[in-house]
This record gives structure tokens, C-alpha cells and sequence, in this order.
């Protein structure tokens, strides 16, 4: 296992988590309503609690710490369809946008645990999986509140 490729692995999981801090962000600033303003804050959360495990971990193996976001590809227009869902205030779609990104941030979390584990350590591996399932837990309560909005 190569300290190179176990730095490149977490910062791709340090990139999708800054997206979705950076989604939830902009989703509680635009959102009347209060409940949902709770709940992204709750997401945010999440990730703000993984980022600084993950960080930890790069700078432990002396590498350089993403700080960006994945300003190409989907995610980014993910978010701005997330914006322009809560300009209209629909639950419904805020919340179908929401689930939408979850989608994505599983997605890389599953491509690293299914193509990516030989390039961590057996603990890194464990503290991925950890944080994969925090992630699915948050896209269940998504995934239910939007089918509720329905």
C-alpha cells in the first residue's frame, strides 16, 4: 500500500463532504422553512464531523489536505438544482434534489470501499465504512421526509 494513494483515496472522500457541507449551507440559508433549516444543519454536521476525521487521517500520513469542492460534474449542478428548488419553497423537490446529492456522496463512498480498499489501511478502511454508514442514515431521513412531502 502506497502513503500516495491512501492520500489521493481520503481526499476524494474530503472533497464529497465538502460539497455537501457547502450544498446544506447555501440549502438552510435559502429555506423558510424551519424544520428543514434544522435538518441541513443536522447534514452539515455530519460531514463537518467526518471532514475532521478524514483530515486528521491525511495529515497524519504528511499529506496535503483538500480544501476544494468537486466544482465540475454533477454534484456542483446537484446543488444548484437545490438552490433553485428552494427558491420555490417545494418540499417536495428540495427534498428530491437533497437525496439526489446524498445519491452521489454514497456513490464515491461505495466506489472507495469497492475498488479502493486495497489502498487504505484496515483502520482507514474501518473509519470509511463508519462515515459511509453515518452518510446512509442521513440519505434514509432524507429519502423519508421527502416521500412524506409527496
Amino acid at each position: 500500500m502506497e502513503t500516495d494513494k491512501s492520500i489521493d483515496v481520503l481526499n476524494s472522500l474530503i472533497e464529497i463532504n465538502n460539497d455537501r457541507v457547502e450544498g446544506y449551507e447555501t440549502a438552510a440559508k435559502e429555506t423558510e422553512d424551519q424544520d428543514l433549516k434544522n435538518l441541513f444543519a443536522e447534514l452539515q454536521n455530519t460531514s463537518n464531523n467526518i471532514l475532521s476525521e478524514l483530515r486528521s487521517e491525511v495529515g497524519r500520513l504528511h499529506g496535503d489536505i483538500e480544501e476544494g469542492t468537486r466544482i465540475t460534474g454533477k454534484f456542483f449542478r446537484v446543488w444548484m438544482d437545490v438552490k433553485a428548488a428552494l427558491t420555490g419553497n417545494d418540499r417536495h423537490a428540495i427534498l428530491s434534489s437533497c437525496e439526489f446529492g446524498e445519491d452521489n456522496a454514497l456513490d464515491v463512498y461505495q466506489n472507495v470501499i469497492d475498488n479502493h480498499s486495497s489502498d487504505l489501511t484496515s483502520e482507514e478502511l474501518m473509519m470509511v465504512r463508519s462515515q459511509y454508514e453515518k452518510l446512509h442514515a442521513d440519505h434514509d431521513r432524507v429519502k423519508a421526509l421527502r416521500d412524506s412531502a409527496s
